[in-house]
């Protein structure tokens, strides 16, 4: 029995509207362009060029492995699901996820990590390792780009089959990568649904 092959009643993680933009990073990353549209997804497994240039990327990792809900700073976050907040950290250095929540699932026996990147300094103060987490409970808001590493105001959705064991996992990855990547960190649709 495969991890999502029961149907499960997930909320949603943020209040977006049925449509949205969806961008293409495999061109370029143009955070003008992004400001204009009031929400958009980035792609899952998408090879993005162009936009990962902080010295961590090594000028090699480029395939994205979450989920990214680009929309204004400030907007709420929830939990998809009953969990655990398992890590914080606010990863704080440029082009990284500024503020992290870590929240560790179970679906049936079997666990699920899903990092919360990009969201705003005081999010991280309202939780603790071990707290007790809602399906649909706020969990916070997203930051602006002073405090997220840069970036446009988004919310970073991935999940792990393994543990990360702190407040982070490898957002993007190079191709030498990709292939496990593949297996630890699956679609984040099976959790937010159809979005593109």
């Amino acid at each position: 029995m495969t991890l999502f092959s029961e149907a499960y009643d997930f909320a949603r993680v943020m209040d977006y509207p049925a449509e949205m933009y969806i961008f293409d990073f495999t061109r370029d990353y143009d955070p003008d362009f992004i400001n204009t549209k009031e929400w958009g997804i980035g792609r899952y497994n998408e090879k993005r060029n162009n936009m990962y240039v902080a010295p961590q990327y090594d000028n090699r990792r480029n395939i994205h492995m979450g989920i990214d809900i680009w929309t204004a700073a400030g907007s709420p976050v929830f939990s998809f699901y009953g969990g655990t907040i398992s890590y914080l950290r606010d990863n704080n250095e440029k082009g990284n996820y500024g503020p992290t929540l870590v929240i560790e699932y179970d679906l049936k026996n079997r666990n699920l990590f899903a990092l919360y990147g990009h969201l705003s300094r005081p999010s991280l103060k309202s939780w603790l390792p071990g707290d007790a987490v809602g399906r649909g409970e706020q969990i916070g808001t997203l930051g602006t780009a002073k405090v997220n590493g840069g970036w446009a105001p988004h919310l970073h959705f991935q999940l792990s089959v393994e543990d990360p064991g702190e407040a982070d996992m490898p957002g993007v990855v190079a191709d030498e990568e990709h292939d496990r990547a593949l297996r630890v960190y699956p679609d984040p649709r099976k959790v937010l649904g159809d979005l593109y």
